[in-house]
């Protein structure tokens, strides 16, 4: 009897003394503050994780520090994804917490800046990525977050992401980066939609260098989702709401394996075409 209380106390001890994140499945999300990083942040709070946001905004929006009011698993960082210094300075910070998953949101698709920061409704300007009127300043911004950034949060966390359970790396695409998806291509969004292509690129290549370590590298299209920056869509055919999109992407998220590393899927886990 005496034997078995010090086990209990042995092992309790022991447990006590394990970062509080080894003890459940850690998820990070980045460009977490609205849309479908918003969403992602609410259903894994339900499902119980510990959860990582980040957002860039200078003060955290209200969004973020609401939920953090009411769950304590909910922990917010200020990160700008483009930013060398900022993304290793949070990887120290965070260099003792294993990240079970790690779902690349933050992206831009097109000319924000007529956009107040906290405005989530503005729709933005589509005019300057079409061809004819390319701003090249906003193809830098565009591909410096969706693809430079994917590649520097990924390469940054990886240690984390390697010493946890389910070893998760996650990017969030589209459809429009496909290259034999559709058979005719339409005009418009240069800048995003090649800037999916090349994340996509990247994100295999990544799964290639990775795959011996045992993480599972894939690329996710959350199809046409009604966020607040498309609700001008809200009466358009076949858009899908936020909930039900990423609701979708988690269980694909929960199911694949260091053999689906590499894909490029649907919401739903169906295969994208290149």
């Amino acid at each position: 009897m005496k034997k078995t209380a010090l086990f209990a106390t042995l092992v309790a001890s022991a447990l006590a003394a394990l970062p509080s994140a080894a003890l459940a499945e850690t998820v990070l999300i980045t460009g977490a503050n609205s849309g479908i990083g918003l969403e992602f942040t609410k259903q894994y709070i339900a499902k119980g994780w510990t959860i990582i946001v980040t957002h860039r905004r200078p003060e955290t929006p209200k969004s973020l520090a609401d939920l953090a009011a009411k769950y304590d698993k909910l922990r917010i960082e200020k990160l700008d994804v483009t930013s060398e210094d900022q993304v290793h300075a949070l990887a120290a910070k965070l260099a003792n917490m294993p990240i079970d998953v790690l779902i690349n949101n933050a992206g831009v698709y097109n000319d924000r800046k007529s956009c107040k920061p906290e405005d989530d409704l503005c729709v933005g300007d589509w005019s300057t990525s079409g061809f004819g009127k390319l701003d090249y300043k906003l193809w830098e911004t565009i591909y410096t977050v969706n693809v430079k950034g994917n590649l520097l949060v990924a390469e940054s966390f990886y240690p984390n992401v390697k010493a946890s359970k389910l070893k998760k790396i996650v990017s969030i695409s589209s459809s429009t980066g496909s290259l034999t998806g559709s058979p005719t291509e339409t005009p418009g969004s240069i800048f995003y939609r090649s800037s999916k292509a090349a994340l996509n690129k990247a994100m295999r290549i990544v799964s290639a260098s990775t795959k011996a370590d045992g993480v599972t590298v894939v690329m996710l299209n959350p199809g046409p989702t009604l966020t607040e920056h498309q609700m001008y869509l809200k009466d358009a055919k076949g858009m899908l709401k936020t909930d039900f999109t990423v609701g979708n992407m988690i269980r694909t998220i929960d199911k694949v394996t260091i053999e689906d590393t590499g894909k490029f899927l649907r919401y739903d886990g169906v295969p994208e075409a290149w």
